[in-house]
């Protein structure tokens, strides 16, 4: 199954840390070309005078839950955040692999149920 193969990559990138940053930049194109309307991605610049952006966070809203990577100085955190009309009700910070195993998970079953969904998932996929 083609949503298997995007875990693969995923787990394969995340088991060498030196790849965490790669990992990162992959993930953020990814969401934004796939969920472009639920997706926002921020970005810094490198360095002082550099020109070249690095992502610093992630933030992927899908139905009741806000999902937020955030590049830190030795990796990176991520949570599972869920809203009652705008409002955070509960935080859950998520390991990086349980955060893309959630965010994955919530994909496939709001493509069970929507054809925009579905093909949302297919974009980010490939």
């Amino acid at each position: 199954m083609a949503d298997d193969s995007f875990d693969l990559d995923a787990s394969a990138l995340r088991a060498d840390g030196a790849d965490l940053s790669v990992f990162v930049e992959v993930l953020a194109r990814k969401l934004e070309a796939a969920l472009p309307a639920e997706t926002e991605v921020r970005r810094r610049s490198k360095g002082l005078l550099s020109r070249e952006k690095v992502v610093e966070s992630i933030e992927v809203s899908l139905g009741d839950h806000r999902y937020v990577l955030l590049r830190e100085r030795r990796g990176v955190s991520a949570s599972r955040a869920q809203e009652v009309r705008g409002v955070v009700i509960k935080r859950q910070p998520l390991e990086l692999d349980a955060w893309v195993d959630a965010l994955t998970g919530q994909l496939r079953e709001l493509a069970a149920g929507s054809a925009a969904a579905r093909a949302a998932l297919e974009r980010l996929v490939d």
